[in-house]
């Protein structure tokens, strides 16, 4: 087995509030931010632009490292180990677009301080690695 590295991306909006998704397929019915695996030979920062691109439709700009997270609760269980570099970027404007209604079927902004349940692991953390102002956090 190998650890797959992600990306996580909060998108805030101007009143600060953060944009999630339902999950339907895998992970489902949890609610997390956006994002996805990198591919070979991505930065960071173009998973990210893609992923958020191919999720809401939504083209975010200069999206920023800030912190890094080790799902452990998520490997204990499903039997899969991520690892997460979260991203943070600003709306670009427009509405959000459900584009892989398969993956996902409900779209959100939401507060950051009162997330909706059950919420994903790496989500939870990538948003509190933020709220934190850390770059880590050991389990």
């Amino acid at each position: 087995m190998s650890v797959v590295v992600g990306v996580g991306v909060i998108i805030i909006n101007d009143k600060g509030e953060v944009l999630l998704g339902k999950r339907t397929s895998k992970h489902a019915p949890y609610w997390s931010i956006f994002g996805g695996h990198v591919d070979p030979g991505e930065t960071f920062e173009e998973c990210a632009i893609r992923e958020i691109q191919e999720e809401t439709g939504l083209t975010i700009q200069d999206p920023k490292v800030y912190g890094v997270c080790n799902n452990l609760e998520t490997y204990h269980e499903e039997g899969k180990h991520t690892v997460s570099v979260c991203l943070l970027a600003h709306h670009p404007g427009g509405e959000p677009q459900l584009m892989e209604p398969e993956k996902c079927e409900q779209l959100i902004w939401c507060d950051p301080n009162q997330l909706p349940e059950p919420h994903f692991e790496a989500s939870r953390n990538a948003i509190k690695l933020w709220q934190m102002e850390k770059l880590y956090l050991i389990a």
